[in-house]
């Protein structure tokens, strides 16, 4: 059979045991002298057990009477060291927010960024534009807030107007007459260049003619033979046959020769004439396109006098005009790659002339506060975006850079988890980066760029964000031990607490706090009992009675559930009764191992005595932690001793199942051992301590009290009762020191006695230091009251094992020695007997030939004695 694996390590365990009624002391009175002739500690009394609020001392009869809370609570030590990280404006002040979660650290941050944000300048528009020169290096315009969107919009608005006046400006009457003036002065020139060669071609018995060369037409000339004209290779044919005179022809060819050199440096004026009058006809559209585009770019250039931008705009009419081809035919009919007509497209023509508005402002007042609740790299630093163009290749462009939100919050604040920031390929270590340079480009973290057929490098933005990063404080310790420049870029460390001093005006303001709640939830209202029982619960989270919990998250949804319980039940204002169905429900809803655990108790799997008296075994107390959901349930502990030096065996750490703290609480065991009976003798002997039937691992060191209590019992032969539970750490001389989960623990054996049937000989043994720390359910304050649970506390080891027993612990006399009735006197008195059993079984050795003579040492086996305590796993 086999116990539920505990979610978290054993935090406590601590012995009792239960003994007749004659052996308990009552609950007014103490039941014997305590060493040093003082009296034993009696039961704390009821009112010890529990802090409880009366709601009549509220000054208010429900929350509909009190005032919305303003203020952030019990944090001051955090809002300052927020507020000093905001105001700070040098290099590296950025902010690292710790607390415990369900503290409702984001909320606190929204809160204070949206106060200490107010009337700070609102950031810069951020826009990128095409850099002509070399594309693949986009260029950065800042504007004002507002003036970025305006920008984009202007440029539109002349792009659109380019796209409508400038086709219509090449079809003008003024255009086509310029245009043919230069044509007709070509024209005129060539004929001139052809007039005379004509005349002595067909003088010298040749022709001229135009020869197709491929896409070209250059002049050619042929004689005339017979009236008809014949080309020079046909004659030559002829003459090899002797069809045509053999002298003719050389005559023929050396006059061709002689008039095609002619020919052919006349086509060369004549195409230095074309490329003139080119040049001609684009300088004559460059300037009629730039005398129109300059006046539709007036606004433009007289609307932003920032240099950069005067220079990109003039950039951009510098393209228009050396690309006035896609101008001219912008929505006219153009061939298509199937030999198709289509609409030449004007959006791909001014594509490059548009504007990227990357960061807009318009709608700011003042800095931007952004929460980026999913940091992976495209959102936390943007991306460039791929399309595929018609040849199934990736491209992109200026006009595919987009913004992540830490570009977004330049000039405010950023705020984001640092456990889903980690978690991301790139992201901290880009985060970094770009904290310590104070500066970021914009890059797509991708492992599959390599398929895209262009990149772009944009330029850098300057950025003046500040970062506030959220963690929990275990994390961000660990994460300042592991990376050295979190102490450089995170220079403010705001750490909110879990718990706030309890007094008057703390119980006003939380009361005010819950005001504040109802009214954003649209809740009923709680009446006094309501917020006294709301409370009281805030208190038990702390596990101090003088602390009230920080986490008003939890303290929201469970007055959501209790406003849920009253709807259900028909009532108009939330009560006390509604409070606790909703704790106790939430605790019902999580407690399905708790039920487990106790039905194997209850059914006997597990063994747990509340009755009777046992040497050398105790009740332990375990905390079992679900989430957030924490019970305590008894674990059996035994010890038993024997004649041997192996000293004190930690069954649990030689199976591998002890934790490293819980390791440290059974070497002090052997500590306070030597301390009070090794003085005299040495410490001879072998004793294993063991939690029965645990199997899911132990830690923690509440458990060396209940521990040392069974050895000492064991150890004494005195018998512990078993109606006693007990929890507390102990140190090298004997005091016992506090733990954590004092109420859990308590409520656990409690629950287990209950169903097992309570005595009136049954209770739990605490340290002392944690009678502050008790908020007891009301049903263990029920059964104290009715004389049916005792709780005791004790300080010493020597109490608690008089409480345990009936049996005085004892005191050292004079001699050095215990009392012998007592349980420090059977103690030491054992401990004689087994150090001189073990040397007399030594001397027997020898007598029977196996060591060096009687009354001599023992000879050492071939295996040397370890001490355990040594062994390191």
């Amino acid at each position: 059979m086999t116990t539920p694996k505990k979610a978290t390590k054993r935090t406590a365990a601590s012995a009792a045991s239960s003994t007749s009624s004659a052996h308990v002391p009552s609950a007014t009175s103490s039941a014997a002298s305590a060493p040093g002739g003082g009296a034993l500690p009696a039961a704390l009394a009821p009112e010890q057990l529990r802090w409880t609020l009366d709601p009549a001392t509220l000054p208010f009869a429900h929350t509909g009477e009190m005032d919305e809370q303003t203020d952030i609570l019990g944090q001051r030590r955090g809002v300052d060291a927020f507020r000093f990280g905001m105001g700070m404006h040098g290099k590296g002040y950025n902010i690292f927010v710790t607390g415990a979660v369900g503290i409702g650290k984001l909320s606190m941050v929204k809160r204070l960024l949206g106060n200490g944000a107010n009337g700070a300048a609102t950031p810069d528009d951020l826009c990128f534009v095409n850099n002509f020169k070399t594309p693949e290096e986009p260029i950065l315009l800042r504007f004002p807030a507002g003036k970025g969107r305006a920008f984009k919009a202007d440029v539109q608005a002349f792009l659109d107007t380019v796209k409508r006046d400038i086709p219509q400006l090449f079809e003008s009457q003024e255009y086509i007459a310029s245009k043919n003036e230069i044509i007709e002065a070509h024209d005129r020139k060539t004929r001139e260049f052809f007039k005379n060669l004509e005349t002595k071609v067909r003088d010298s018995g040749f022709v001229l003619v135009n020869m197709q060369m491929g896409q070209i037409q250059r002049p050619d000339i042929v004689p005339i033979v017979d009236g008809e004209p014949v080309h020079l290779l046909k004659l030559e044919e002829m003459a090899a046959k002797g069809r045509f005179p053999r002298e003719e022809l050389e005559k023929l060819q050396e006059t061709y020769k002689t008039l095609k050199e002619e020919i052919d440096a006349i086509f060369l004026d004549v195409r230095e004439l074309q490329k003139e009058v080119k040049r001609k006809t684009e300088e004559v559209d460059r300037l009629m396109f730039m005398s129109s585009a300059r006046d539709l770019a007036k606004p433009l250039l007289e609307g932003y006098a920032d240099p950069k931008v005067q220079k990109h705009i003039e950039a951009v009419l510098g393209d228009m005009a050396e690309n006035l081809d896609g101008l001219k035919v912008m929505g006219q009919q153009v061939q298509g790659p199937m030999g198709m007509f289509v609409p030449a497209p004007a959006e791909a023509v001014l594509h490059p002339y548009q504007v990227n508005l990357l960061v807009d402002n318009a709608e700011l007042e003042g800095p931007p506060v952004i929460v980026e609740s999913f940091p992976n790299y495209r959102n936390l630093f943007g991306s460039i975006e791929r399309v595929m163009d018609r040849s199934g290749l990736w491209r992109t462009d200026f006009t595919k850079i987009n913004a992540g939100s830490f570009v977004k919050a330049n000039g405010g604040y950023l705020v984001l988890n640092l456990m889903d920031a980690i978690m991301e390929p790139g992201v901290w270590q880009t985060l970094k980066r770009a904290l310590k340079t104070s500066e970021i480009e914009i890059q797509t973290f991708d492992p599959y760029y390599f398929i895209t057929a262009t990149g772009i490098k944009p330029e850098s933005i300057s950025m003046e964000v500040k970062v506030v990063v959220m963690a929990t404080p275990q994390l961000y310790h660990m994460l300042r031990h592991y990376d050295p420049d979190v102490q450089k870029i995170f220079k403010v460390w705001a750490d909110f607490d879990s718990s706030m001093p309890l007094d008057e005006a703390c119980v006003t303001e939380v009361a005010k706090l819950m005001k504040t709640f109802v009214a954003a939830r649209n809740l009923r209202q709680f009446d006094a009992t309501a917020v006294a029982a709301l409370l009281e619960h805030g208190v038990r989270m702390t596990g101090r009675r003088e602390k009230l919990t920080t986490s008003f998250p939890v303290l929201r949804d469970i007055m959501e559930e209790a406003d849920y319980i009253a709807r259900e039940s028909g009532a108009d204002m939330v009560t006390a009764a509604h409070v606790t169905q909703a704790v106790e429900g939430r605790q019902y809803r999580a407690g399905l191992i708790e039920e487990k655990v106790q039905e194997m108790i209850d059914r006997g799997s597990v063994f747990i005595d509340t009755d009777g008296e046992v040497v050398g075994q105790v009740n332990g107390l375990a905390v079992y932690a679900m989430g957030d959901h924490m019970f305590g349930k008894p674990s059996r502990i035994t010890a038993t001793t024997s004649m041997g030096r192996e000293g004190i065996i930690n069954i649990e750490r030689e199976s591998d199942l002890s934790g490293a703290i819980h390791n440290k609480g059974m070497l002090i065991l052997s500590g306070y051992l030597r301390r009070a009976f090794a003085q005299d003798k040495p410490l001879t002997l072998a004793a294993s301590i063991a939690f029965e039937q645990s199997y899911g691992g132990v830690d923690g060191d509440s458990a060396s009290s209940t521990e040392l209590y069974a050895l000492l019992s064991s150890l004494s032969g005195v018998p512990i009762r078993q109606g006693i539970a007990v929890t507390g750490s102990v140190n090298q001389k004997g005091e016992v020191q506090p733990i954590g989960g004092v109420n859990e623990k308590i409520e656990g054996f409690h629950e287990v006695c209950r169903r097992k049937g309570l005595t009136g000989r049954q209770g739990v043994l605490i340290p002392a230091a944690n009678v502050n720390d008790l908020m007891l359910k009301p049903e263990v304050l029920d059964s104290v009251r009715a004389g049916t649970f005792r709780i005791w506390a004790v300080r010493t080891v020597d109490e608690g094992i008089e409480l345990l027993t009936g049996v005085p612990a004892g005191v050292r006399g004079a001699d050095g020695n215990y009392p012998p009735d007592t349980v420090y006197g059977k103690v030491d008195a054992r401990l004689r007997e087994l150090a001189e059993g073990l040397r007399s079984f030594g001397e027997k050795k020898d007598e029977n030939g196996n060591g060096k003579g009687k009354g001599k040492r023992a000879k050492p086996s071939k295996e040397p004695i370890k001490d355990p305590e040594d062994k390191k796993k």
